[in-house]
């Protein structure tokens, strides 16, 4: 299988505050990859220098075979990416937030959107700032699926999530990476890694400790976290 995501000698300095250090990484088409670590270990910096959101001092990057840098806006048309801060207009209804996520690619995605909807019992009546952090979470879930996308890049997607509400989301993904979509997760949550993911890694300092299984027992776990919290 091909792979989606290719990272090599990722370097990123931000003068006296931890960047990333020398990642490497591939994930290949129809994974589901769990990318663990504490806070300030680099999660989201890699996946910022992923989609061109960051520059970077050393390393190349590829994205569904194209070049992060010269090619950010045609692999953001391919991307469903989550932030895990989920930020949007409060006074706006969230039928409109979908709508509008949808209007910028140029997408009519109002069928697929309404399946997830339904599926995460979103209320698209409501205005953003009536919203919970968790109904927040799950207005960004349907920004980041309603378009089908070749990669999901989801940054901690299940916190305020409801038990029932986070199984949901992994059958949602569970559905698209059936259909030939790959999944890079990061997550502070050991067990979705376990459940899910078909692959990972751990985070750690600024730098990547590949795993040759995804399952990951809770000693070596709390090490990783322990060890970066010293």
């Amino acid at each position: 299988m091909a792979n989606v995501i290719e990272i090599e000698h990722l370097t990123k300095n931000y003068g006296k505050n931890r960047g990333v250090t020398d990642v490497s990484l591939k994930v290949k088409e129809g994974e589901i990859f769990g990318f663990l670590g504490p806070n300030g270990a680099g999660k989201s910096t890699t996946i910022r220098s992923m989609l061109g959101f960051l520059k970077f001092e050393t390393g190349s990057i590829r994205i569904l075979g194209m070049d992060s840098v010269r090619d950010h806006v045609e692999i953001l048309r391919n991307v469903g990416y989550m932030p895990s801060e989920a930020w949007f207009y409060d006074t706006m209804k969230v039928s409109d937030v979908i709508r509008y996520a949808a209007d910028v690619r140029g997408l009519d995605c109002s069928e697929e959107a309404e399946k997830i909807c339904g599926k995460l019992k979103v209320d698209t009546g409501k205005r953003i700032k009536e919203l919970s952090l968790g109904n927040r979470k799950k207005v960004s879930i349907v920004c980041a699926m309603q378009h089908k996308p070749k990669l999901f890049v989801f940054d901690e997607p299940t916190g305020g999530l409801d038990p029932l509400m986070q199984k949901h989301f992994f059958e949602l993904i569970n559905e698209y990476v059936a259909n030939g979509a790959t999944c890079l997760l990061s997550t502070h949550v050991l067990t979705e890694v376990n459940k899910y993911c078909t692959s990972a890694a751990i985070m750690r300092e600024g730098r990547l400790m590949m795993l040759d299984s995804p399952k990951i027992d809770d000693d070596t776990f709390l090490k990783y976290y322990e060890d970066e919290e010293m």
